[in-house]
């Protein structure tokens, strides 16, 4: 992603309309539905942020959307901004009553559903990099069009953010590892369509991941995941906290949802935080 444009009125780029907070809300807050509010905001620092400081006022459900987001965090608490409605910008709270130690896999969830969505309303194929990240293809080469960040919020709660570059032009990439939907020919950029599609697949998979208790075998969540997932069967770099870096094969996730290495002496290793870098496919 890369720093913002001008982005002027909200009209200023036509190929580039805002989003319609009334009939997203009419089509995504249903009764019976996850989804108990829906704000759109033209422009903010973080979306996770914003959600996370509201959070023990705020039922389930909640989606901050912004139009524009200038102080966006990643993993690591790296920073990115994008030009101002060239993507998905958006922070969800959950508040899942399972286990403590089933909620790594929230962001895998997420990524699931973030896949399956974008799948269906842009018509391009997306592969998942382990923990947070949304693949394309662009040009025959793999690139990073999206990332996903969960983080405790109050007692209970846990805001995931999802950042995905939508219509985001080559000259707008800030590194030729960065793709968008646009340049990987999805067949739709419509940002509504796209928003209602992952937020509807979203609360289909957690529901089915809450009811199971959080197990990732019961809900399908790990099933789904490893199928989707560009780095299982890869070399794989693992560049870990304490400055130590681990290679090896990437042969499996683990029940906590931690990336499974196999090293070069013949064991394994979990990996539960820590960069990964493709190396290789194997075989």
């Amino acid at each position: 992603m890369t720093s913002p444009n001008a982005s002027g009125g909200p009209w200023s780029d036509l190929e580039r309309p805002p989003l319609n907070a009334r009939v997203l809300r009419q089509a995504l807050l249903l009764p019976d539905g996850l989804w108990s509010s829906l704000d759109v905001v033209t422009s903010t620092g973080s979306t996770n942020s914003d959600l996370a400081a509201r959070a023990a006022e705020l039922p389930e459900g909640a989606v901050l959307v912004a139009e524009e987001q200038t102080s966006g965090r990643g993993r690591l608490d790296r920073t990115w901004s994008a030009p101002a409605r060239s993507g998905l910008f958006l922070s969800v709270l959950l508040k899942p009553d399972v286990p403590a130690h089933r909620l790594g896999w929230l962001p895998l969830l997420t990524g699931v559903a973030a896949a399956t969505g974008l799948v269906k309303a842009a018509g391009t194929d997306i592969s998942l990099k382990w923990p947070n990240d949304l693949l394309v293809t662009v040009d025959g080469e793999e690139r990073k069009a999206g990332g996903i960040l969960a983080e405790r919020a109050g007692e209970d709660g846990v805001v995931v953010g999802l950042g995905v570059n939508v219509s985001l032009r080559a000259e707008e990439l800030p590194v030729p590892a960065a793709g968008s939907l646009l340049l990987a020919d999805a067949v739709s950029t419509d940002r509504d369509t796209l928003l209602r599609a992952v937020l509807r697949s979203l609360a289909d998979w957690y529901g089915a991941w809450v009811r199971a208790d959080g197990d990732p075998e019961a809900s399908g969540v790990r099933a789904a995941y490893e199928d989707g997932c560009a780095t299982l069967g890869r070399r794989v770099r693992a560049d870990l906290p304490g400055e130590r870096m681990l290679e090896g094969e990437a042969v499996s996730l683990d029940g906590d949802g931690r990336l499974v290495v196999a090293t070069e002496g013949g064991g394994t290793e979990a990996v539960g935080a820590g960069d990964i870098v493709h190396l290789r496919a194997t075989g």
